[in-house]
């Protein structure tokens, strides 16, 4: 919470991403998966981009949270209050290691300071900001 008591918003799940929302919450990345083909999707679907098969068949699977950076930008001003202490922070474009174009948006939680460079290797982190709700994020690695 910041100093003026404003909060970060808090992810609400849907039917479609309250998969990932779940392993979240235990800290454990979990990717939708297409149990036809077996593309990864992010961020959730309801028809696989891939193969779009009629089943709409999708799981949950664990990745490594490994990845490497695509790209990023420096926010220096905080559009919602509650991420007025952060600035200046780094939003991520990371791709993950299991698919090509696998890629997942978040903040680089060390990347402020750091001197960033395309193709950095990240890994996933969480940070916890309500009861049972953890956000993914980023860090060097």
């Amino acid at each position: 919470m910041s100093t003026d008591g404003a909060r970060k918003p808090v992810p609400v799940p849907d039917v479609v991403s309250e998969g990932f929302w779940r392993a979240a919450a235990s800290h454990v990345l979990a990717i939708q998966r297409c149990s036809v083909c077996g593309w990864y999707s992010h961020p959730p679907d309801v028809v696989c981009v891939n193969c779009l098969s009629a089943e709409r068949s999708f799981r949950y699977e664990p990745v490594s949270g490994q990845g490497r950076l695509r790209s990023w930008t420096v926010m220096r001003d905080a559009f919602l209050p509650g991420f007025k202490p952060e600035v200046p922070y780094v939003v991520a474009d990371v791709e993950l290691e299991e698919q090509l174009g696998l890629r997942m948006i978040g903040r680089l939680v060390d990347g402020a300071d750091a001197a960033l460079g395309l193709g950095a290797p990240v890994e996933v982190v969480f940070e916890d900001v309500a009861e049972g709700i953890a956000v993914p994020q980023f860090r060097l690695s």
